[in-house]
């Protein structure tokens, strides 16, 4: 047993100054390559059972044939050992220059496409993270890339609108001034009606503004679909009369919602104004609200005709005005941007979908606690 003891303190002992050296190295080429760093820990491993096996030899006094014998076997396996590291260091090199590479091509801008042939599993599960994250930016640069083009056709349309009602009001202001105007007070009229179409302008942009700031202000309460429903359906009376068309509200549940009052009518108001304006004389523009899986379902149904499947996910894009060119009806096309803006802000979602002679335009809410 003391004997046995023994070799294991002197094969310790020579096993330990070559780990502590291979230690050393390994801190010095640290930032190496991989090759060089599993070349040390094989070597390490071999000079350590060396080391350990001259000591115990020289402890022991065996004799030099048998000395001999061992230090060839150890240098064998070291050879072996040494070449095995090296071949593996390389190949997993070669690996991660394949990765680094198919990185950076997804970093300048294309898709990431995971290298071919056999890999590590760290190698594989960071390939994986790498195709995932690929996935992301892409989607992150078609939402920027759309972002942008609305933010362009914005300020176009944005422009237009402001130059032509400043036009009017510059042709008619100097008119006054030059005492030209033949009747003054029409006018004044439809320079207050100028006036106050800027206003709304203005009023949906920073409307719009706060949304994509997230910094719009709600005060929610309790109240009944029904009741917002009766509102709005009174506020856009008068415009659907001036255009001829019936507002029907019959399929309306007095379902409780938490919702900020002010901010629904307008969500409501400004779905109604645009059925209506979208839909011919002798037209229909049903509302309606009803409890579903999801929610308060509230829908707008109008006789427009239906809208273009490729234009269906951009109808609520900021500056979206369909195929009506840039005529003052058809606003500055904040109107639905305004409403999903607004609804997503109360955790809902405003969708849109055709319907036989028309679309309509459903708002989820979720519903009050009972």
């Amino acid at each position: 047993m003391n004997d046995t003891l023994l070799i294991a303190l002197y094969a310790f002992a020579g096993a330990a100054a070559a780990g502590l050296l291979g230690a050393g190295v390994l801190r010095l080429i640290r930032h190496r390559s991989l090759t060089a760093s599993l070349a040390v820990v094989a070597a390490v491993g071999i000079v350590a059972m060396l080391a350990g096996t001259l000591a115990v030899a020289w402890a022991m006094f065996l004799s030099p044939h048998d000395l001999t014998v061992v230090t060839t076997v150890v240098a064998v396996a070291a050879v072996v050992s040494l070449a095995t590291a090296l071949l593996l260091g390389r190949w997993v090199v070669a690996r991660s220059r394949d990765l680094a590479v198919a990185a950076r091509c997804f970093g300048e801008g294309g898709d990431f496409a995971a290298p071919a042939g056999p890999t590590t599993a760290e190698l594989d599960a960071l390939s994986r993270e790498l195709a995932a994250t690929s996935a992301r930016l892409a989607e992150s640069r078609e939402r920027e890339r759309a972002l942008e083009t609305s933010r362009r056709e914005l300020v176009a349309w944005i422009s237009h609108d402001l130059r032509t009602p400043l036009a009017g009001l510059r042709a008619m202001s100097e008119a006054l001034e030059d005492g030209v105007a033949a009747d003054p007070d029409r006018y004044l009229r439809q320079m207050r009606t100028e006036v106050e179409r800027l206003n709304d302008m203005v009023g949906d942009l920073f409307e719009l503004s706060r949304i994509h700031a997230g910094s719009l202000p709600l005060t929610p309460t309790r109240i009944s679909v029904y009741d917002l429903v009766g509102d709005a359906l009174a506020g856009a009376d008068p415009l659907a009369r001036q255009h001829g068309v019936r507002l029907v509200g019959s399929r309306v549940e007095p379902v409780p919602v938490e919702v900020d009052g002010g901010e629904m009518s307008r969500v409501l108001g400004n779905l109604l104004v645009n059925a209506i304006r979208r839909t011919p004389a002798d037209g229909t523009v049903a509302v309606a609200a009803e409890r579903s899986a999801e929610g308060v379902v509230l829908s707008v149904t109008d006789g427009c005709g239906g809208i273009p499947e490729e234009d269906l996910p951009r109808v609520f894009d900021t500056g979206w005005r369909g195929t009506h060119a840039r005529t003052p009806p058809a606003g500055a096309g904040l109107g639905l941007a305004i409403v999903r803006g607004i609804v997503e802000a109360h955790q809902g979602r405003a969708t849109v979908r055709n319907i036989p002679g028309g679309c309509r335009f459903e708002v989820v809410l979720p519903a009050a606690a009972p």
